[in-house]
């Protein structure tokens, strides 16, 4: 059946910053949602936001769930997101959240068990793994292309999103490092971390070395004394026994090489291909598969168990710089 043949999904969303902006136009131009309600905390901002929108602005809870969301969506600050999260999650209306979790662990094993006494649908948006250069080297190393991994590499770089935390690049931005790396390779079994204050007092630059449960090794370099200016901001590399994918800036540019071939296949958006090349549009296909996957009353597509996963990885990280030494780390909870 054609999406827009149900009626319309009732869809609400909480917050009202940068990234927030997204959530709104996602639901407010899809044929097959309706907007229903903006919560905010601060009122002018909710205003503007639901004006743009054609919806309704909220600074109060109740009322903004008396609109009767199917789904509800939340974009807050990055370490603000366990109260509102916990309340919503009470109501058992289906939820997706952004990245990061939030940042302590204690915090979202309490989620995650509020979500299962309800069984609440609890998604998280690493909406990178949805980058159609993620999408084709997943399918390559899928298939064998790459054969056996050996290697693989994350790379993430830009200005610094500052906040309370002196771990706030690692918890919040290389979360999806930590997530793509366990995509596209294997869970990660053990961490060894370097990093640095040596700039304006946080940990702004870690380095990690990484050992995966598959045999094969690999590094994280996340930075918040770089920039988003400089070319391949962000990289992602990972080697096989037969092959190589190297993925560029998320959407721009996928490389894909075969040992002993000087040609290498690259992939990159068409003339037309707007959408593939745009880095929010990988939220818009995550989009898809959530709203599919509510309509079905099935699963979210990623749990919000990722988020716990990155959560727990940046905080071994954290602990093997404390101590100088390498840290084990747990499999994934199933």
């Amino acid at each position: 059946m054609n999406p827009v043949d149900h009626e319309p999904l009732r869809v609400g969303v909480v917050g009202t910053g940068g990234w927030g902006e997204q959530h709104a136009r996602i639901f407010a131009h899809r044929p097959d949602t309706q907007l229903v309600g903006v919560l905010g905390r601060d009122a002018a901002r909710a205003e503007a936001r639901a004006a743009r929108y054609e919806s309704a602005a909220f600074t109060s809870l109740d009322a903004f769930l008396d609109t009767k969301p199917d789904l509800i969506t939340v974009c807050l600050p990055n370490e603000g997101h366990f109260d509102m999260t916990m309340r919503l999650l009470e109501t058992g209306i289906p939820l997706l959240v952004e990245k990061p979790l939030v940042f302590d662990l204690n915090e979202a094993d309490q989620l995650l068990a509020a979500a299962e006494a309800s069984g609440s649908f609890f998604g998280i948006n690493f909406n990178h793994r949805y980058a159609e250069p993620v999408r084709r080297a997943k399918a390559a190393i899928d298939a064998g292309e790459l054969g056996q991994l050996v290697f693989a590499t994350w790379r993430f770089g830009g200005e610094a999103n500052h906040g309370t935390s002196k771990h706030a690049n690692l918890i919040e931005t290389q979360c999806h490092g930590f997530d793509m790396l366990e995509h596209l390779v294997a869970p990660i079994s053990s961490v060894m971390a370097q990093m640095t204050d040596a700039t304006y007092g946080d940990w702004s630059t870690v380095a990690i070395a990484l050992e995966f449960a598959n045999g094969a090794v690999g590094t994280m370099l996340g930075s918040y004394d770089s920039s988003y200016a400089y070319p391949d901001s962000q990289l992602i590399e990972v080697n096989g026994t037969t092959g190589r994918a190297a993925i560029r800036d998320t959407v721009r540019e996928l490389e894909l090489s075969r040992a002993g071939d000087e040609v290498t296949a690259r992939w990159r958006a068409g003339y037309f291909d707007d959408e593939a090349r745009w880095f929010a549009g990988t939220f818009d296909r995550h989009v898809d598969d959530v709203i599919r996957a509510v309509r079905a009353g099935g699963p979210p597509p990623i749990h919000a168990r990722a988020g716990r996963r990155a959560l727990e990885l940046a905080h071994l990280a954290i602990e093997s710089h404390a101590l100088g030494k390498r840290v084990a780390v747990p499999p994934p909870t199933p």
